[in-house]
């Protein structure tokens, strides 16, 4: 096993992850691998905690002399680590393939230990960088204690539930002012429609009484 960012095959920078943490957003790091012999070399990307990353592509291949960048991206976490230290690691293994091979042709023990390959390995430590959000949050713990911290807390989410209730008693005026409006255009629309078949019948009445005069008035 190699040295932390370097080997044989490869090298990688950084030589760690670095992330911009902020509760519930999500963050990331790029990794730079460059191949740095004249054969084709296929790398693969593992971590201690899965679940918690999202790394693409985690597996490749590269070609004599070049480079590929690996994106590492941190899901959204709902609570801070503890004094924000990270413990999670990453494990980059590589190890040399036929020329031209493809991701998709890589075989399934690639990245499998024998002696009829040389497979080397790079460790990556990760850490968190805080915020200026977070540091003001960790001061104020630090120096209110876990009781206030917790009242903070507490005052954040009562502001959260004001806002949606400000935010939901708008919406409820918007509603019922739409509804006046409808009603009001309904009405004009069912008084105009009165005022139509009144008229029709009206003028229906004239011609039918025009036609009556005109047959009494007629010779027998």
């Amino acid at each position: 096993m190699s040295g932390v960012g370097e080997n044989q095959l490869i090298s990688i920078v950084p030589d760690e992850l670095k992330f911009l943490f902020e509760l519930e957003k999500q963050s990331y790091c790029d990794l730079k691998v460059a191949n740095k012999t004249e054969d084709y070399v296929a790398f693969k990307v593992k971590t201690t905690s899965p679940k918690k990353y999202f790394v693409r592509p985690n597996t490749g291949v590269i070609q004599p002399w070049d480079s590929c960048i690996i994106r590492v991206t941190l899901q959204a976490q709902r609570e801070y680590p503890p004094d924000m230290q990270c413990k999670d690691k990453f494990l980059l293994q590589s190890t040399t393939v036929p020329p031209h091979t493809d991701v998709d042709e890589l075989p399934q023990d690639t990245f499998t230990k024998d002696s009829s390959k040389t497979l080397t390995e790079c460790k990556l430590k990760v850490s968190y960088i805080a915020t200026s959000t977070t540091q003001r949050s960790s001061e104020s713990g630090a120096t209110s204690g876990d009781g206030n911290g917790s009242e903070s807390i507490s005052v954040t989410a009562i502001q959260r539930l004001k806002e949606e209730r400000d935010a939901a008693v708008k919406q409820t005026q918007q509603l019922q002012h739409d509804l006046e409006m409808l009603k009001k255009r309904r009405s004009n629309s069912a008084n105009g429609l009165s005022l139509k078949l009144a008229a029709m019948v009206g003028l229906i009445g004239l011609i039918i009484g025009f036609i009556l005069k005109l047959t009494l008035a007629s010779p027998t």
